[in-house]
């Protein structure tokens, strides 16, 4: 059996795969990668991958392979370490057995991501082999990776041409919105301010959602009303009963009961999952038909 052995993991390391879309009238969101298009690069650079792959955090992941097997990596920046040698990020690589990889935190982002060119070999849930924090199902035991944890990998995928790892882009400016459906109980002075403020990342983020820290006080004046609840969608804008603005991630809950002021669009929801705690966010609204246009 082809396998690799995790030495270290920080904390919400898991196995991901597309998720459980459609599942939400169950209680089941649809998990998935955090930064979905990291996690895609990551196989494009093989050629063919397993459609699972390893979901890990800024503080690394380390692991050994006992045989041969290609690997590639993505997400945010990290350093990445074979046998002691430095390597380049992102990156692909042919490991051969006993191989010891390290990956450590780099300078920007919260995700990043472990393609191999075999599948990780873990029972489907629900049509999916995704780990669902909030759920506990799918992934390894439905739980995050620990440091001893044995991942089995079938048989090597017949592989295409893949491409050369490059860095993408990294894009700037505000993270885009639409108006959410109770953006009508906040006051136009509040949603102005909420389009020209600045917002901060706060420590405060898993992979349900990521609170923010509101330092010019935006929401303090607001009448914050417990809702009857209703389904909620990734990158929605809750407005807790205390101000607090927390963004729902891909782990979140079915339902929600206070008011969602706007949603993060599809296209911008990976760069947000990339910002670390402590960076500063604004907010810019666009049309739901421009949202649509755009390449998420």
């Amino acid at each position: 059996m082809t396998a690799i052995r995790i030495t270290r993991a920080g904390p919400l390391a898991t196995l991901q795969d597309a998720g459980r879309p459609g599942l939400l009238r169950h209680g089941i969101s649809a998990s998935g990668p955090m930064d979905r298009a990291a996690f895609e690069r990551a196989g494009g650079w093989l050629g063919a991958a397993g459609t699972t792959g390893i979901e890990f955090t800024t503080a690394g992941i380390g692991f050994v392979a006992d045989a041969s097997v290609s690997m590639a990596v993505d997400g945010g920046a990290f350093e990445l370490s074979i046998d002691g040698e430095a390597k380049s990020w992102p990156s692909r690589a042919l490991l051969k057995a006993g191989a010891v990889v390290d990956i450590r935190p780099g300078s920007h982002g919260n995700y990043g991501y472990l393609r191999f060119d075999r599948q990780i070999e873990v029972p489907l849930v629900m049509g999916s082999r995704a780990t669902s924090s909030i759920a506990g199902i799918g992934g390894f035991e439905g739980r995050a990776l620990k440091a001893g944890d044995v991942l089995a990998l079938g048989a090597t995928l017949p592989r295409g041409r893949g491409q050369h790892p490059t860095q993408a882009a990294l894009a700037d400016g505000p993270i885009r919105v639409i108006w959410g459906i109770h953006a009508d109980r906040f006051s136009n002075a509040i949603r102005q301010r909420f389009v020209t403020d600045e917002f901060v990342v706060s420590p405060q983020l898993d992979r349900m959602g990521v609170r923010l820290a509101d330092p010019l006080q935006v929401f303090a004046d607001a009448a914050i009303l417990s809702l009857v609840s209703d389904a909620v969608a990734p990158g929605d804008i809750q407005i807790l009963g205390d101000g607090t603005p927390i963004v729902l991630m891909r782990d979140h809950q079915p339902t929600g009961g206070y008011p969602r002021i706007a949603t993060v669009i599809s296209a911008d929801i990976d760069r947000f999952a990339q910002v670390r705690p402590g960076a500063p966010v604004r907010f810019e609204p666009v049309t739901v038909a421009h949202a649509q246009g755009l390449k998420p």
